[in-house]
């Protein structure tokens, strides 16, 4: 444990930021059509301490989804708010902080997706992911588990998945973590917080990432969340314009061009995370052939055909947390733009 006097006030980085809210939401499932069941905050000031905490249940309107994690049965959540009711008390514990979370991407990406439902956009700018933090402090974990993050730091955790508990456990990881960081003089892993905006109420979809689509209610009679409504219909990304660079080498940064697959379930939702890695001026790669530069799955022994000829050929293999750290600083290509895009990576 990191001694408070580590922290003082003469060797504090100013560009920290002043308040945090920690946070964990417990969800029906991992899509992008899966709702919020129970949410959870710790507010703390620049320095990691706690100043409140706040705990709602949240009405999904469909099947709590796996209640052998979470414990919500249909019936605790039949009386409880629908995400509408306590949008502004969460934004309330939002606003004007970094959202902190344990994988942060899943926790920003669920809550940006109920508040476009809602009509409204969550007042969130920043996230910092609290395994990220963990890598850039080189932490001796033996995986990226909340559990062994808490263990690390002797926080005992008494309900695991329960939304209250598991944000009271990071914001007492998290405390020791950020003054680590300012002794020692690290950059936070911050990232921009992008508002989504395409939901559409109709069935055919048509919103467009980055547009402001048309916002509803359900409509009445509807027998579940998952029967009317879309994030975005498919389409094709263009041609990437720019060459493939080769493999990526571990410890260097990824630059445009490099070919990139996907396999497995993401924490962030994967149309998304490409659209993310596509903007970066990466190549959205459809298979692992020998020319791909990187295999992107959180299970690299699973069985997939992917991973397996990511193996076979010796495809570098990285998991989400890691590969999303790497997307905040892209190399720019070594030759120009194709027609029709122009360089430069993304924050």
């Amino acid at each position: 444990m990191l001694d408070d006097s580590a922290a003082t006030a003469d060797i504090w980085p100013t560009a920290y930021p002043e308040g945090y809210a920690v946070v964990d939401v417990e969800t029906t499932g991992l899509a992008r059509d899966d709702r919020i069941v129970s949410a959870a905050v710790y507010r703390l000031d620049a320095r990691g301490e706690v100043e409140d905490h706040w705990y709602t249940l949240v009405n999904p309107e469909r099947d709590p989804g796996p209640v052998w994690i979470h414990g919500l049965t249909h019936e605790v959540l039949a009386g409880a708010p629908l995400f509408a009711d306590i949008a502004d008390a969460f934004a309330e514990r939002l606003a004007d902080r970094v959202l902190v979370a344990h994988n942060a991407l899943f926790d920003w990406s669920m809550i940006a997706r109920e508040y476009a439902r809602a009509g409204r956009t969550a007042p969130v700018s920043r996230r910092l992911c609290t395994i990220a933090l963990a890598k850039e402090l080189s932490l001796p974990l033996p995986n990226h588990k909340l559990e062994s993050l808490a263990a690390h730091f002797g926080v005992v955790q008494q309900r695991a998945h329960h939304a209250l508990d598991d944000a009271r456990v990071l914001a007492e990881a998290f405390r020791p973590s950020l003054r680590a960081a300012a002794r020692d003089g690290v950059r936070l892993p911050l990232l921009e917080c992008r508002p989504l905006t395409e939901w559409s109420d109709s069935p055919a979809g048509g919103a467009r990432v980055g547009h402001q689509s048309s916002y509803g209610h359900r409509p009445p009679g509807s027998a579940s969340y998952g029967t009317y409504g879309t994030w975005r219909p498919s389409r094709k990304r263009p041609a990437c314009p720019y060459p493939n660079p080769g493999r990526y080498v571990a410890g260097q940064p990824l630059k445009q061009g490099m070919r990139v697959a996907f396999s497995g379930d993401t924490s962030v939702d994967r149309e998304l995370l490409e659209d993310r890695a596509f903007d970066a001026g990466l190549h959205i790669a459809g298979s692992v052939s020998r020319l791909t530069s990187l295999l992107v799955t959180n299970d690299p022994d699973s069985v997939t055909s992917k991973a397996a000829k990511a193996k076979a050929y010796g495809t570098p293999v990285l998991d989400e947390a890691a590969f999303t750290q790497l997307l905040r600083d892209v190399a720019p290509a070594d030759g120009p733009a194709g027609p029709g895009r122009s360089g430069g990576a993304v924050g």
